[in-house]
């Protein structure tokens, strides 16, 4: 006689259902945002003291606007994992937890899509 549900046992998952995928999510984020900081401190140090044509230039690159766009998704993906293990872990009131939730999925988001469509914006040379 085991402790899991019939629920459980015959999904083959634990008691939440996504309790790896998460901690898989998280993990191969993390990993993705090791290349792209290192790129993204590059990045930084090439545009140190550098003006704005020389910025939109070295934007026009489809490659480093690709991979700048590529950290912008892996960053902000990393940070609402991590924030949603935060709020579940110390937010013990349900309603509140749930509004938490939310508003760090569209967080991450805003964040994201605003970052993007400036990258986008400054490649395309405006």
């Amino acid at each position: 006689m085991g402790l899991r549900t019939p629920y459980a046992k015959v999904t083959g998952k634990g008691a939440t259902g996504g309790g790896t995928d998460h901690f898989w999510a998280q993990r191969l984020s993390a990993l993705a945002n090791v290349p792209l900081t290192l790129f993204l401190v590059w990045l930084v140090a090439q545009l140190a003291g550098s003006s704005r044509a020389e910025m939109v230039s070295l934007l026009n690159n489809p490659v480093v606007a690709g991979l700048l766009v590529l950290t912008i998704v892996s960053v902000c993906w990393h940070m609402a994992l991590g924030l949603s293990v935060v709020i579940e872990d110390y937010i013990h009131s349900e309603g509140m937890k749930i509004v938490l939730l939310i508003c760090n999925r569209f967080f991450a988001f805003g964040i994201g899509a605003m970052s993007i469509v400036a990258v986008l914006k400054l490649s395309f040379g405006a």
